[in-house]
C-alpha cells in the first residue's frame, strides 16, 4: 500500500538533509505536500533526477495497444460505518492519524483560498468535514482562516460537543451539524461572507433562474434561510431544514453556507454562488437579466441529477413554473400572484415581464 505523506513530513525530511528525491514514485500526497514536491522540482538543478512515475509498460508485441482509462479523482472521505473511536486513546490516534492530518491540510487550504478570495475578513467564516458516524472536524473560533495550521483544526460529535483539539471549535459549527443530520450526503460545509452573495442576503433577494447554464448545474436552485442568531439551535434548524433542497443557501443578513461531498466540493459552490450574484448584480445595471426559457431549463436540471446532484424541481413543479424557482426570497412572492404560466401582457415579450417582474421585486425590497 502506498504511503501517505503530509506536507509536515516532506519538511522533516529536508530538514533532515534528505533530498526529496527519496520519496517513492507511487507515493500519495497531501495538497500541501503536492505544493512543497512542485516547488522543490521548480527549483532543482538542471540534471537532478527527480521522482516520477514510472512509465507504462508497452505492449506486447502483435498485441492490440492497452487503452487508457482515465479516472476522476475522488477526495470524498468514506468511513466504515459504526466504527467510530469512542475511548479517549482511540480518539487520540483516530485525530493524528495520516488520513485525518491529511483532511485537516485540506481544511487549511481551502480556508486560505476563501481568505484569498475575500470571502472572510478578520475571524469570520468556518469549515468542516464529517469523518465519521458521530465525528466531525472544524475549524476553531477567533482566527483568520487565511492563516490556519492543520495543529488548530477541531472535532467534535454531531451534538456539537468537543472531543479532540487544544483550540475551542466555533460556535457557528451547530448550523453545519444541522446540514449534515438533515442530508447525509453533506460531508462537507464551508460558510463564508463574499461580498456580492452577502448582500443578496442582506437585501432578502435570491438571485433568478434561467439566466446561467452552470449555476443551474452546478448549485441547483439557491436557498434562502429566515434570519436566525448565528451559532443558535434555531439558525441550525432552519439552515438544515433547507439542505435537502439546496447545496447552496443565503442566511438573511449573515452570508453563505454551501455543501458538497468534500470540502473542495463545498468550496466550489461558494465561489459559484458568489460569481453568479455578482453577474446578476452588474446585468442589473446595464439593462437586466434576459432568461432563457423552462424547456432549456429542464435539460439543465437533468444534467444535474445526472451527475448525482439533487434537484427538487422537476419533481415539484409544472415546467412553465421552473423558471420562478429560487427568484424571490421566501414570503417576498406577494399572495395570490401568477406564475409565468399566464400570459404577458399584450405587446410584452416574456423576457420584459420576467426583467420587470424581478426588478420591482429587488427595487420594492431595497424599499
Amino acid at each position: 500500500m502506498s504511503k501517505l505523506y503530509t506536507a509536515k513530513d516532506l519538511e522533516q525530511l529536508i530538514k533532515q538533509g534528505q533530498s526529496l528525491c527519496s520519496v517513492p514514485a507511487d507515493a500519495k500526497l497531501t495538497p500541501m505536500a503536492r505544493d512543497i514536491m512542485r516547488k522543490h522540482k521548480r527549483s532543482a538543478p538542471a540534471g537532478t533526477a527527480v521522482s516520477a512515475a514510472p512509465a507504462a509498460a508497452p505492449a506486447a508485441s502483435g498485441s492490440s495497444p492497452r487503452i487508457h482509462e482515465p479516472v476522476l479523482p475522488r477526495a470524498e472521505y468514506n468511513w466504515k460505518p459504526g466504527a467510530d473511536p469512542k475511548t479517549a486513546a482511540e480518539l487520540e490516534r483516530f485525530f493524528f492519524s495520516p488520513e485525518i492530518q491529511a483532511l485537516k491540510e485540506r481544511i487549511c487550504h481551502i480556508g486560505k483560498r476563501i481568505w484569498s478570495k475575500g470571502y472572510v475578513d478578520g475571524n469570520g467564516g468556518n469549515i468542516t468535514v464529517r469523518v465519521g458516524d458521530n465525528l466531525v472536524l472544524c475549524t476553531p473560533t477567533l482566527i483568520s482562516k487565511g492563516f490556519m495550521v492543520p495543529d488548530d483544526i477541531c472535532m467534535v460529535d454531531l451534538d456539537g460537543n468537543q472531543v479532540a483539539g487544544t483550540r475551542p471549535r466555533t460556535s457557528e459549527v451547530n448550523t453545519h451539524l444541522g446540514i449534515m443530520k438533515a442530508e447525509p450526503k453533506a460531508k462537507s460545509c464551508v460558510h463564508a461572507h463574499p461580498v456580492y452573495a452577502t448582500a443578496f442576503a442582506v437585501a432578502g433577494v435570491t438571485p433568478p433562474s434561467c439566466l446561467i447554464p452552470e449555476p443551474e448545474v452546478f448549485l441547483g436552485e439557491i436557498g434562502f434561510a429566515s434570519y436566525q442568531t448565528p451559532g443558535t439551535p434555531e439558525n441550525a434548524r432552519e439552515v438544515g431544514a433547507l439542505a435537502k433542497r439546496h447545496q447552496s443557501i443565503l442566511m438573511q443578513n449573515h452570508g453563505v453556507i454551501c455543501w458538497g461531498t468534500d470540502v473542495e466540493d463545498a468550496y466550489w459552490k461558494m465561489e459559484n454562488t458568489d460569481a453568479f450574484c455578482q453577474t446578476v448584480s452588474i446585468s442589473m445595471q446595464i439593462g437586466g437579466p434576459k432568461a432563457y426559457g423552462p424547456d432549456k431549463l429542464k435539460d439543465l436540471i437533468l444534467l444535474r441529477k445526472k451527475l448525482g446532484m439533487p434537484d427538487h424541481r422537476l419533481d415539484e413543479l409544472k415546467e412553465c413554473e421552473l423558471c420562478d424557482a429560487g427568484e424571490v426570497t421566501v414570503n417576498t412572492q406577494a399572495a395570490g400572484s401568477a406564475c409565468s404560466c399566464a400570459a404577458p401582457a399584450a405587446g410584452t415579450s416574456v423576457d420584459e415581464a420576467l426583467v420587470k417582474k424581478i426588478t420591482d421585486q429587488i427595487m420594492a425590497k431595497l424599499g
